[in-house]
């Protein structure tokens, strides 16, 4: 279907022109909406192929194919895991005849049966990121070629995956891989080994001289004598983790047969590095990267790779202009470790089971401990972390700024829990009074010429019924019980005048909602603005507990809040979110230098403090059903953004 860039005014669309301009127009304005791309009427030497990304499953080859029939072509840019992409041509002729012969195509995705129909934009400016090299984690190598085809084959040839009669209960089968042990059983309910019970048979004979290899090149210091042997199929995955500290000596090594994989890599502080692993090739984890840094396999059919051949190993760049999709294949992994028989003493006391002392909280019982724990958990936190809290926090949500910006000049507006105060700058035509329970963020506040004070959201020193609008956003779900969320709201619907209204935000269970992930879920990186952020949390599976929960739920003991792992989907209402601070204990607030990790792991020696922030997030319809029972109040609208879930409510 081929739609003419240059139409008569009086020239009419058929039905199927119709119904393509609307979508094309839909294709535009999601664009704009979510990614903050503009798209522009007037030809221009740029496209925008909606629908047509590395997210949707094209691969580059296919697309430049396709948009190189059209004309030279300057440039293919394909965002990673985004369901479009940028194609810039030489000449505006090319652009154009692009754009009539792309929009509506239906194309087939190759290795699938599934169809799919790219929307063409004209854009003014295409995005083009320069990006430098990405190093490895600390402490991280690869090798490439360590074993032959020939002892590939034999390797793969001696797993028997049907019967294990000489090992007893070393066979496991998993949700997402096939798996089997040697020498140790590891334990995956509680992420260690039972030191006592050695399994009969020891490591497989074959791999002997691979670990002989290993010794003598220097890979490793000493012989493991633990062995899991895990087999992907295409699809599967393993969540990100970092191995238990107390289980396994420094050096683990894992040897890739069958195909080749990317890995990912994630420091708490947020910085991700995607390392290739190619087929036969090792992979050595010490040090900062061994004991720091989380590693997993996202489950997918195919990765995002360099097109040319710098894929082969180490790290996968960000470089748009050379990102495709390569097909996984199955694969096996040999991964040796030394069973540890000493407490860890490593450098890195934040992630160490063996040095931690953190004792979690028990859910509240009582009024006066949901206070306690917020004090401890949410308001002594805010305070230690304000500086480095505040150089996250520079980009309004574009729906907050929407509410302040509909209400009439001169309204009196409250901030309650209104942080560093990016919001009391918004209206300019406003009058804006921020309040918040930390000094230290009402001092930032104050260093901006806003007007803030320190107060408790639970009673708010202003007159009631003197604010014209109040807005919350990401407070609630700091409150530890029901009550007292219910009387934060109160207490915002007390400062009203009748016909006044409120905007709260709350962080939402669901982080994936009508099959799209928040972008909390999608973000690799940490982000200087946005939601709220977790800023990472490197736990041993998608959920620990600073201290095992009891089963039992007696007045006695009452269960353990679980330790949230960032940029995971929740499992639990009530929990404990990590922070990891940067740049020591300064509560002051400092440009914050993007982190470039430290070419050698010795002097990784002062590990991040990482403190734990309290949040009950909020189940589709709990925070409409909470304001519904308030008196004198009607919701107005109720609506999900972004992974919270937010309401405006009007004072009758």
């Amino acid at each position: 279907m081929e739609i003419d860039s240059v139409r008569k005014p009086n020239q009419k669309l058929s039905k199927t022109e119709k119904k393509l301009r609307q979508k094309q127009v839909k294709a535009r304005n999601t664009l704009l909406r979510h990614e903050g791309i503009e798209c522009v009427s007037s030809p221009t030497k740029s496209l925008v192929i909606a629908n047509g990304g590395l997210g949707n499953g094209i691969g580059r080859c296919q697309l430049l194919s396709m948009v190189e029939e059209c004309g030279s072509v300057e440039a293919l840019l394909m965002p990673p895991n985004k369901p479009y992409s940028f194609v810039k041509y030489g000449l505006i002729e090319d652009c154009k005849r692009a754009y009539d012969t792309l929009n509506g195509k239906e194309i087939m995705l190759e290795d699938s049966s599934q169809g799919i129909v790219l929307y063409v934009n004209f854009v003014g400016k295409v995005p083009w990121e320069v990006t430098t090299p990405t190093a490895l984690p600390p402490g991280l190598r690869v090798i490439e070629d360590l074993v032959s085809p020939e002892e590939e084959r034999r390797l793969l040839e001696s797993i028997d995956w049907t019967e294990d009669e000489v090992i007893p209960n070393a066979q496991k089968s998993l949700k997402h891989r096939r798996v089997k042990h040697f020498g140790y059983e590891f334990r995956y309910d509680n992420n260690n080994v039972d030191r006592d019970r050695p399994l009969p048979g020891g490591l497989p004979e074959l791999c002997n001289v691979i670990l002989a290899k290993c010794l003598k090149l220097g890979y490793i210091k000493e012989k493991p004598d633990q062995l899991t042997i895990n087999q992907y199929e295409p699809g599967q995955g393993i969540p990100p983790h970092i191995d238990t500290h107390s289980a396994f000596e420094d050096e683990i090594i894992s040897l890739s047969l069958g195909a080749e994989i990317v890995m990912d890599f994630k420091h708490p502080d947020g910085q991700a590095v995607a390392v290739m692993l190619p087929q036969r090739s090792l992979l050595l984890m010490s040090g900062e990267s061994r004991y720091l840094w989380t590693h997993g396999i996202t489950p997918r059919k195919f990765d995002i790779v360099q097109a040319s051949g710098g894929w082969k190993v180490g790290t996968v760049s960000a470089n748009i202009g050379d990102l495709t999709l390569n097909k996984r294949g199955k694969r096996t992994s040999f991964t040796f470790r030394k069973v540890r028989r000493s407490p860890c003493n490593c450098v890195y006391p934040s992630v160490c089971d063996s040095q931690r002392k953190d004792t979690a909280p028990s859910f509240p019982v009582s009024d006066s401990d949901a206070s306690k724990l917020e004090e401890k958990y949410v308001h002594e936190v805010y305070e230690e972390i304000a500086g480095h809290f505040s150089n996250t926090r520079h980009s309004p949500w574009p729906r907050v700024v929407e509410f302040l910006s509909g209400l009439p000049c001169g309204a009196v507006v409250a901030d309650v829990g209104c942080g560093n105060g990016k919001y009391l700058g918004v209206g300019k035509d406003l009058y804006m009074l921020g309040c918040d329970r930390s000094k230290n963020l009402v001092d930032i506040c104050g260093q901006k010429g806003s007007q803030a004070f320190v107060g408790d959201a639970l009673s708010v020193p202003i007159r009631s019924g003197t604010c014209d609008a109040c807005i919350s956003i990401a407070v609630v779900h700091h409150f530890s019980t029901a009550e007292r969320r219910l009387a934060a709201l109160c207490e915002l619907v007390r400062l009203l005048r009748p016909g006044g209204r409120a905007l709260v935000y709350v962080w939402a269970m669901e982080q994936e909602y009508n099959k799209q992930k928040s972008k909390y879920l999608k973000e690799k990186r940490s982000r200087r603005g946005g939601m709220e952020e977790t800023n990472g949390g490197a736990c041993e599976r998608d959920h620990q507990y600073l201290v095992h929960p009891n089963n039992g739920t007696s007045q006695e003991t009452h269960p353990k809040l679980p330790v949230h792992t960032n940029r995971t989907s929740f499992d639990s209402q009530d929990l404990l979110v990590p922070w990891h601070l940067k740049d020591g204990t300064k509560k002051k607030a400092e440009p914050i230098k993007s982190h470039q990790p430290p070419s050698n792991s010795a002097n990784s020696c002062k590990p991040s403090p990482v403190f734990h922030r309290y949040y009950h997030v909020f189940c589709e319809g709990e925070l409409e059903e909470v304001c519904k029972s308030l008196d004198c109040i009607k919701v107005v609208e109720s609506y999900y953004d972004q992974g919270n879930w937010c309401v405006v409510l009007e004072k009758r």
